[in-house]
């Protein structure tokens, strides 16, 4: 059985997903402190090695960037030092490699991400997300915890290997992302 727990770091708040065998089962945005007691084991039972920690990376691109991915990092770190000090491992995903496994194309953007998960859940919103009568696997995700998602679901991938990087023959039909069929600018 693989657990993966991914977070989307931000300043004050952080979104976490908990993956349980490629399916989502829990997902929040919180403080960040609250974020941090949960990773030492003192909110939830998320014990390495059963889960997989796996936290969104911060790459420069050579622009200016101001205090607030600064603070960003330092509570990347500060998530890592605490999981690794209960002996597990924190697994970095850069965001690069999070469009590449959902959409094949480092250009997608966060809608295409989405709509690539929805995809995977589906076919279409009403499988994937459903409504509050009939919900779906994805009912209840919202904003960052998308992210957190996506980071989760990556993180499996790449655990699985290369063979499953292309999650979804679907998702490099995605329109304007240079599919199988679409010609490349």
């Amino acid at each position: 059985m693989s657990k993966i727990l991914a977070i989307d770091p931000g300043t004050e708040r952080s979104a976490w997903c908990e993956l349980e065998d490629g399916k989502p089962i829990r997902w929040a945005t919180q403080l960040n402190a609250d974020v941090l007691d949960m990773l030492r084991g003192r909110a939830w039972n998320w014990r390495p090695p059963q889960y997989q920690l796996a936290i969104e990376g911060i790459a420069s691109y050579g622009m200016a960037v101001g205090r607030e991915v600064f603070e960003t990092c330092m509570w990347i770190g500060r998530f890592r030092e605490a999981w690794e000090n209960r002996h597990g491992v924190a697994q970095i995903v850069y965001r690069r490699e999070v469009k590449l496994f959902h959409c094949e194309n480092a250009r997608a953007n966060d809608a295409n991400i989405r709509a690539a998960i929805i995809d995977r859940f589906g076919p279409g919103k009403d499988v994937a997300i459903g409504r509050k009568a009939s919900p779906g696997p994805l009912f209840g995700v919202k904003g960052d915890e998308w992210s957190a998602l996506a980071i989760a679901l990556t993180a499996a991938g790449l655990q699985a290997g290369p063979a499953n990087s292309a999650n979804n023959a679907q998702n490099s039909e995605i329109p304007g992302l240079g599919g199988a069929g679409e010609a490349q600018l």
